[in-house]
């Protein structure tokens, strides 16, 4: 249930959800994210072992949202007298998290320790909304 909770989430559009469901991957991208709101700041931890963040991830923030490209690549080979065994693991992965309203780009930042890539983007304070007021209708 709570994964479709997370698929309903009121903050996606429309257009995010059908892509997830294209993809076919309930996990969205491959990428397994953590957000958790600390103080004023929206913190996002993705999960992203055995990657060089310099050169295998990307991280973009456009129209409200955050998203975070990787591509990650293995290969293992075993050589003996008689034998031979490679093995190979490689794939791309994207995942789109929505922002709160006012994030600004330049105050999000990035880093990455022991295979989490953690981003944080201070939430702006909100603002009084006035409250409505009544405009008067003139006959003409």
């Amino acid at each position: 249930m709570t994964e479709l909770t997370k698929w309903l989430d009121a903050r996606r559009s429309p257009m995010e959800l059908i892509e997830r469901l294209f993809d076919g991957d309930s996990t969205a991208g491959g990428i397994k994210v953590e957000e958790v709101v600390d103080g004023n700041t929206l913190v996002i931890r993705a999960e992203l072992p055995g990657i060089d963040p310099e050169k295998d991830a990307e991280i973009t923030v456009s129209d409200g949202g955050l998203t975070i490209r990787a591509e990650r690549q293995e290969k293992k080979e075993h050589k003996e007298k008689d034998s031979y065994r490679s093995e190979f693991r490689y794939g791309s992965f994207v995942r789109r998290i929505p922002l709160p309203d006012g994030v600004k780009e330049g105050d999000v930042t990035a880093s990455y320790k022991d295979g989490v890539l953690e981003v944080r983007a201070p939430i702006p304070e909100k603002t009084a909304t006035a409250s409505p007021s009544k405009v008067p209708i003139t006959r003409s």
